[in-house]
């Protein structure tokens, strides 16, 4: 079966770090381009970053850019999301996505695959 399956997330407090994990199973993530996107109650999944397939580069949205870094470890098949200096209104369910591609998407019909979502909360 392809999934992918998240772990990390959590509640932290403001100015806090959390590390979110995204592993594949039953394919290889190294082929795939990965979203991280999050969904906050009451608004619409907005993307955050990607990682491309062939060299790794990266894209972050100006609200996470110095703050989040997204990396592969291709020997775990999986991809992170280190967030850092979290805000309160980071708070949202935070969601992977793989899309099979060299290079990295802004749009969620592009991605073929989504982690479960888990939960980030930010208290003041």
């Amino acid at each position: 079966q392809l999934q992918l399956v998240q772990s990390g997330g959590g509640l932290v407090q403001s100015g806090g770090s959390l590390r979110l994990s995204c592993a594949a199973s039953g394919f290889t993530l190294s082929y795939y381009a990965i979203g991280w996107f999050r969904q906050a109650p009451g608004k619409e999944r907005e993307v955050l970053g990607c990682i491309s397939s062939n060299d790794d580069s990266t894209y972050y949205t100006d609200s996470v850019k110095g703050r989040f870094t997204i990396s592969r470890n291709s020997a775990k098949n999986t991809v992170y999301l280190q967030m850092n200096g979290l805000k309160p209104e980071d708070t949202a369910i935070y969601y992977c996505a793989a899309e099979i591609s060299n290079n990295w998407s802004l749009f969620l019909d592009d991605y073929d695959y989504w982690g479960q979502g888990t939960q980030v909360t930010v208290s003041s």
